[in-house]
């Protein structure tokens, strides 16, 4: 481990942090374990109030557990990527029935929670439990692209060369450190080293960047996604807020206002219904999981 870029990195970083809730002291396991599933590809700003509405709610796992699915995902709202609510739930259970109410501090235990990857269990294990683990997000992923490799941009997903220098990077003990030194990438990459227009002149480590150092050469852009309007995700969402907004099952008659085409609506339900996020039911009736008697 560099500690001279440890230390710049960490500096910049409790200089210029944002003051996040799930960052703040005191934050249990099970609060950014939230905040880790909502941050998934979904901005911070967008996050936020969705955050503190969350844990006003259900401030434990044990209370989400005692809610329904159909709870979940109507709490979650318009955050986007609503099948997280669903797995949000499934853990709570999980970790209510299994772990007595406590999020697990192993990375194997988390790694078997619904909705829990390699990434999110590193992320819970150090910034809950201070643990010394390599936390690569894509913003870190950025970071070391262009401070290590000299690339503008990462692979489309995390190479084993990747994952072996997060870990030859990790400060040695005591693992707190490796948890600081991790968010502080994470910021670093959020707010100076943007995926579009990094603010190279306001770099702590600027001076030991591969990538200016070559010229900042150009690489090929990560793949956008598919243009919103008219898409199966926004059909989703609008069939989605239908269910949300109702107190019980509907006919499915009730989305043909929501959507014109179908054709392409029929397809999106199925689709809702096939990830969970819809139950068919007799007399041609939809509703939310579990927001309905059996």
């Amino acid at each position: 481990m560099n500690v001279n870029l440890e230390h710049q990195v960490v500096a910049w970083y409790q200089m210029n942090r944002r003051d996040l809730p799930w960052r703040r002291t005191g934050t249990g396991a099970w609060a950014v374990m939230v905040s880790e599933f909502m941050l998934q590809q979904t901005p911070v700003a967008r996050v936020l109030p969705a955050y503190l509405d969350w844990l006003s709610r259900w401030p434990a796992a044990s209370a989400l557990a005692d809610a329904t699915p159909a709870d979940a995902v109507r709490q979650w709202g318009t955050l986007g990527y609503p099948r997280r609510a669903l797995r949000l739930h499934e853990a709570a259970t999980i970790i209510t029935r299994w772990h007595g109410g406590t999020v697990p501090n192993s990375i194997g235990e988390l790694r078997k929670l619904p909705g829990v990857g390699s990434y999110t269990a590193a992320a819970v294990a150090s910034f809950a439990y201070g643990q010394r683990h390599a936390v690569l997000d894509t913003n870190v992923r950025r970071v070391f692209a262009r401070l290590v490799f000299g690339q503008q941009y990462p692979a489309s997903s995390a190479s084993a060369a990747e994952q072996a220098l997060a870990e030859s990077l990790l400060p040695p003990e005591p693992a707190g450190r490796a948890a600081t030194w991790s968010v502080a990438l994470m910021e670093l990459g959020a707010l100076v080293c943007t995926a579009a227009r990094p603010a190279c002149g306001a770099c702590p480590v600027a001076l030991s960047c591969a990538w200016l150092g070559l010229g900042t050469p150009a690489g090929a852009r990560p793949r956008r996604a598919a243009p919103y309007p008219g898409s199966d995700r926004e059909c989703r969402g609008r069939m989605l807020a239908v269910l949300r907004g109702a107190p019980g099952p509907v006919p499915a008659a009730a989305f043909d206002a929501c959507w014109p085409a179908a054709a392409q609506r029929g397809r999106v339900l199925r689709s809702l219904i096939t990830d969970g996020l819809a139950v068919s039911l007799p007399g041609n009736l939809i509703a939310l999981p579990g927001d309905f008697t059996a």
